[in-house]
């Protein structure tokens, strides 16, 4: 597992002290709020406040205190730790889950997960197997995701 994880990318500056607007990669902006250390372009910078802002994010990097400075940072994806990321029991990082073999309640192997959609609210798991498969991330079809086994194990229905 990787020690950091891609969770934003910084889309452009806000305002005229240095803030930078970052698009959340993460189930809510706030998560995101919580880190008082951001890794951008692999260097530590202290978060001086972060704040949610129309579902982004605006943080104050320590050290970055003009639009100029920050424009530099323009475009730069946002790691967090690993370590450092608190998740509520039963959740995972969907890096994690990416590339794990997908089973069906049989224990039949109908491919990978090859990447996690989230055109709305609810997930999609596109299976790349045989066929591409399309699985919406809810417990009806979701039976089982174990990362330390290296599996999914989900029930399909007619159609998918």
């Amino acid at each position: 597992m990787n020690e950091f994880l891609d969770c934003g990318q910084i889309v452009n500056t806000y305002g005229i002290h240095g803030e930078v607007r970052i698009v959340p990669w993460a189930d809510s902006p706030e998560f995101l709020c919580q880190f008082s250390t951001l890794y951008v372009g692999g260097t530590a910078m202290a978060a001086a406040s972060s704040r949610v802002h129309k579902g982004s994010v605006i943080v104050k990097l320590a050290g970055v205190d003009t639009v100029e400075q920050a424009m530099v940072l323009k475009g730069q994806t946002v790691q967090i730790r690993r370590a450092d990321a608190k998740l509520p029991q039963g959740s995972f990082f969907l890096a994690d889950i990416i590339g794990l073999g997908v089973l069906n309640e049989n224990g039949q192997k109908l491919g990978v997960l090859r990447e996690v959609l989230s055109p709305s609210r609810q997930q999609v798991y596109v299976v790349a197997g045989e066929r591409e498969i399309l699985i919406p991330a809810v417990p009806e079809f979701i039976l089982e995701t174990n990362i330390a086994d290296g599996y999914i194990k989900v029930r399909l229905i007619e159609g998918m």
